[in-house]
């Protein structure tokens, strides 16, 4: 008795999920819209091949090209271009980076962004200057600098960054040599 209602079940499962839509088959070509098929079409030969999840991401990327500007465009085009250029190792590490920041905490994240606009916002030769500093750095060393920077309140973080930018070349090498120091673990 039972293994008839587990076969009954099994079967009226594998005729009910085509019709419930929970099919694992993907996006049909044809139900993409004029603007996707026309952005996609270098794939539509081969669109039947793409796993499903695959499908989404460049149906989603589609979507996204729709609505950019010619600038915003054309920015796309250089970072692809970047990317492509770059060895699979890169790549990897890239994508661990990121899937690293996905899952931080949401105010951690927030912090991350402010500070890579700071950054950003630096003259080049400035940016140049502290990324250097960063990798002669030992890794213990950045390792403590990021945890103390984490353990910091916003205000913290503020009246150091004052409290730096009025040091002198030497004092700050003193302080830096402190500061880690007091902040291994």
């Amino acid at each position: 008795m039972k293994n008839k209602l587990t076969t009954l079940l099994l079967g009226l499962f594998m005729v009910l999920v085509p019709i419930t839509g929970m099919s694992d088959d993907g996006i049909p070509w044809d139900d993409l819209g004029a603007k996707e098929q026309k952005i996609l079409n270098r794939y539509a030969n081969k669109w039947d091949d793409f796993t499903p999840e695959r499908q989404e991401r460049l149906q989603r990327g589609a979507q996204r090209w729709a609505e950019m500007t010619p600038a915003q465009r054309q920015r796309a085009k250089k970072r692809l271009k970047r990317w492509r250029n770059l060895s699979k190792e890169q790549r990897q590490w890239i994508q661990e980076r990121f899937k690293r920041f996905r899952n931080l905490p949401p105010e951690e994240r927030k912090q991350l962004r402010e500070m890579y606009k700071r950054f950003a916002q630096l003259p080049p030769e400035k940016r140049k200057q502290l990324f250097q500093k960063w990798k002669s750095m030992s890794p213990e060393e950045r390792k403590a600098v990021r945890n103390a920077l984490r353990r910091m309140t916003p205000q913290q973080r503020q009246r150091f960054r004052q409290k730096w930018r009025n040091m002198t070349p030497a004092q700050r090498h003193t302080a830096r040599q402190r500061f880690i120091r007091n902040h291994r673990r």
